[in-house]
């Protein structure tokens, strides 16, 4: 499944340097603003160590690590709704995905311009937040125009939805994103829809320097960040960009003595998929066999039958039952066949929901 988070920031913040470092892709970047002017978009492999372990349990032909996509859109600048910098093609960009990581400058260098003149992340992240707010904002006034008058004739969806347009339009007049809001059930299907901004969630990546991050990446700045990320429920990550570029270059065994050598427990890059999973709600489930070990990607909750759509629309529509045993409970038992003995794999139906590190053989029929 195709999920994207989107990478955004003022310029020179750092992201599009995170950027080239964790997918590779060789997005441009200078010391200037709107030196990325397309977005980039790199698909990454996430890092998974069951994934290791189930190849090394079962020798596949080949392996598949399951893959994440991150599009760098170039900088924002204050004015953007309305145009200023690249403006509104940008803000197309950013809805388009799934999630929005906010890299925000958390080092101060002389060397490398600051849009605004001095580094100062909270000013930085609000001049992003208003310029998403106004920009989703402008979007619902246009739709109350439209749906107003429909709602006028007592149609019952028009006025269910004027009445969330109204929502939305009352808390972006008074700044607020649409995450900030109460909705129901049925008021949240209704949002959906409008493919606002400000509902999608944030993951906010402080970018530091390779001082701070060696002596655990929380200066004040960050600090700062962190405070403001918890006011509004969302998360933080601490990564220095620069190093991340050096990690890129190495492969294997010379990344590990890398990441040991600067004390460094993982890389930029697997706190990111990891925290951009946990912001998207996502997991990951196995199937092995000998022609190859893979991973696959759903969202938490996914019932059987669509779990097995993941893999091709076949095995969901003639779907019969799913055969699993847990990550834990296979490599425990050296192979598949001492998990049957142990009566360590079940047959479940269309209404299991699926968990984090089955390995799954579907049964289908078309």
């Amino acid at each position: 499944m195709a999920l994207t988070t989107g990478i955004v920031g003022l310029p020179n913040v750092g992201k599009s340097t995170l950027f080239n470092a964790i997918t590779q892709a060789g997005a441009e970047s200078a010391n200037y603003p709107f030196c990325t002017i397309d977005p980039n978009v790199g698909i990454v492999e996430v890092p998974d160590e069951r994934l290791q372990k189930l190849t090394e349990l079962v020798v596949p032909k080949k392996t598949i690590p399951t893959a994440f996509e991150f599009t760098d859109i170039a900088g924002i600048v204050e004015g953007a709704s309305k145009g200023e910098g690249l403006g509104n093609k940008f803000l197309s960009h950013i809805r388009q995905v799934d999630a929005i990581s906010h890299v925000v400058r958390c080092f101060a260098d002389e060397n490398i311009t600051h849009v605004s003149g001095s580094v100062n992340p909270i000013r930085d992240i609000e001049v992003i937040n208003l310029e998403l707010i106004l920009a989703d904002l402008e979007s619902v006034e246009k739709r109350i125009t439209r749906v107003a008058k429909l709602a006028k004739t007592k149609d019952k969806e028009a006025v269910a939805e004027l009445e969330v347009l109204e929502m939305l339009q009352q808390a972006f007049e008074a700044e607020q994103s649409a995450r900030s809001i109460d909705f129901s059930e049925e008021q949240l299907k209704i949002v959906k829809q409008l493919h606002l901004l400000t509902s999608k969630p944030v993951l906010y990546v402080a970018n530091v320097s390779e001082e701070d991050l060696l002596s655990d990446g929380d200066n004040e700045y960050v600090q700062k960040v962190k405070e403001f990320a918890t006011s509004e429920n969302s998360e933080v990550i601490v990564v220095c960009a620069k190093i991340e570029s050096e990690i890129a270059e190495l492969e294997g065994d010379e990344k590990q003595m890398f990441l040991e050598e600067l004390g460094i427990s993982e890389s930029g890059l697997d706190q990111l998929i990891r925290a951009a999973y946990h912001l998207l709600g996502l997991q990951t489930y196995f199937t092995a066999g000998v022609q190859e070990v893979r991973a696959w990607t759903y969202r938490k909750g996914t019932k059987a039958p669509q779990a097995a759509g993941i893999i091709h629309s076949d095995f969901e529509r003639g779907f019969i039952r799913a055969e699993i045993v847990s990550y834990d409970d296979l490599i425990d038992a050296g192979s598949m066949a001492n998990a049957k003995e142990k009566g360590k794999v079940r047959l479940e139906g269309k209404d299991y929901v699926v968990q984090d590190g089955d390995v799954i053989h579907f049964r289908f029929n078309v």
